[in-house]
């Protein structure tokens, strides 16, 4: 059985859980359709809120689990253990573009400002052509709603053109998201 094409999937998410379980809920979901579709997940390496989640997750479903996190962050322990890499780097910069390098295809639950960081590094790069990676928002609740909005407001007012919001797929659930990652016809 040959891997699928996106075989390894950066998420983005809240190094909390928010305040409805079915932010949980849907990083416990994410983790185990790429534990269970023979995927790789790659992301911040930490133990707590809805990152802990999603890596456990994998885990358990006998998925790889690759971390990335800054030294900093490291020296507060709050690094997941059992990964089946950990990459310790020098700063947030160098943490981005290995956990880029590592990726075939981005996704994002709800999380805060460092994963508002993360997800719009890749939509800028996308948009000066540096890649063509897969670029979806998992919408659980409507919690990326405003989000969307701005995104819309922008390139309405002509900040960005039209195909610039179109870089941002969203999903409604996990299962639509790993449904879009199926049908997407590019080439990693």
């Amino acid at each position: 059985m040959t891997p699928p094409t996106f075989s390894s999937i950066c998420v983005y998410c809240g190094s909390r859980f928010g305040n409805d379980p079915a932010f949980k809920h849907a990083a416990e979901t994410v983790g185990s359709l790429i534990g269970h579709s023979r995927r790789r997940l790659v992301y911040g390496a930490g133990s707590i809120g809805l990152m802990g989640v999603v890596a456990q997750s994998t885990m358990a479903a006998g998925g790889e689990v690759i971390g990335v996190i800054p030294n900093h962050l490291d020296d507060i322990e709050i690094t997941q253990g059992g990964l089946s890499e950990l990459h310790i780097t020098e700063d947030m910069h160098q943490r981005k573009r290995m956990m880029y390098e590592q990726s075939d295809a981005f996704m994002l639950l709800a999380g805060g400002l460092g994963s508002l960081d993360e997800t719009f590094e890749m939509l800028t790069w996308a948009q000066l052509g540096l890649h063509t990676k897969p670029i979806i928002v998992i919408n659980t609740l409507g919690y990326w709603d405003k989000l969307l909005d701005l995104i819309r407001h922008v390139t309405d007012t002509g900040f960005a053109s039209p195909e610039n919001a179109n870089l941002l797929k969203v999903a409604d659930t996990p299962e639509e998201a790993f449904m879009m990652l199926e049908t997407d016809t590019r080439i990693s």
